[in-house]
């Protein structure tokens, strides 16, 4: 579990109760056909959710994607940037109203990588590029 203290609160989750089912700290969840669905939870892009207390929640099947934002987005910013970067930035960029909730996200997408690089410049201009700590 990730503790996200800076530039906004909140916490990644990814944990895996009985039966495959997708966990979170707060709030219970159930699995679906097509996707898992997570209590009191406001999806941000497909794969990623945000409760009102900041915890956010990241699907299994989005962490490649992250991973792949991640290696992207260093070439733009000149930037040692990882997934926690890239979530902070997705986080961001859907407070601003900047991300379509029903789009998935890709890093094939040059307006994502472009919205995403200039939070992430942002995280590091502002906050050192240190966005969370362990738990």
């Amino acid at each position: 579990m990730v503790r996200q203290t800076q530039p906004d609160d909140f916490t990644l989750t990814q944990r895996s109760g009985d039966n495959g089912r997708k966990m979170t700290e707060k709030g219970s969840a159930e699995k679906s056909d097509s996707a898992i669905v997570v209590s009191n939870q406001h999806q941000l892009v497909p794969g990623i959710s945000i409760t009102a207390s900041g915890q956010a929640t990241v699907a299994p099947s989005v962490a490649d994607v992250l991973f792949d934002l991640a290696i992207k987005l260093e070439e733009p910013t000149n930037l040692p940037v990882d997934v926690e970067h890239v979530l902070a930035a997705i986080v961001l960029a859907a407070r601003n109203g900047q991300l379509d909730r029903n789009t998935p996200l890709s890093p094939d997408d040059p307006a994502l990588v472009d919205t995403l690089a200039a939070h992430v410049k942002t995280i590091f201009a502002d906050y050192g590029g240190n966005v969370g700590t362990d738990d």
